[in-house]
């Protein structure tokens, strides 16, 4: 998955700052002091939203057409850039043990060389997925 797009609403709030929704997910809500740190905070809100709706293998909705949205009184329209693979390679870096097989000779190479098997795993594997 690569970035994702969705529509918020920037409202204004009425002890200064600002308080966001979303119309295609109605349970994210968050808000910012200012236009910068809520944008930020609806970055995090959006990826909680997205991650639970995984978990819970629901389907993530459809982003409406920004075009055909009409703000309401005191809000406007701003899209959020949303790039999953980032969000979770900020949020979730707890390790995970993982069980593999390799050939002896491979092993016994690897070992003289003094390689970390976690750290070139992990090079490998993010060269696959291209990240």
């Amino acid at each position: 998955m690569k970035k994702i797009f969705y529509p918020a609403f920037f409202h204004k709030a009425e002890e200064g700052g600002f308080w966001v929704s979303f119309p295609d997910i109605p349970e994210c809500l968050t808000q910012g002091d200012d236009m910068t740190q809520a944008y930020e905070m609806a970055v995090d809100a959006l990826g909680l939203a997205l991650v639970c709706r995984e978990k819970e293998q629901q389907p993530f909705p459809a982003a409406s057409d920004p075009t055909e949205i009409t703000p309401e009184p005191d809000s406007f329209l701003v899209v959020i850039e949303f790039d999953m693979l980032a969000y979770k390679k900020r949020t979730s870096s707890r390790a995970v043990k993982k069980t593999l097989s390799i050939p002896e000779w491979l092993n016994e190479a690897a070992m003289s060389m003094n390689l970390n098997f976690s750290q070139v795993l992990q090079e490998a594997l993010m060269s696959k997925i291209q990240v």
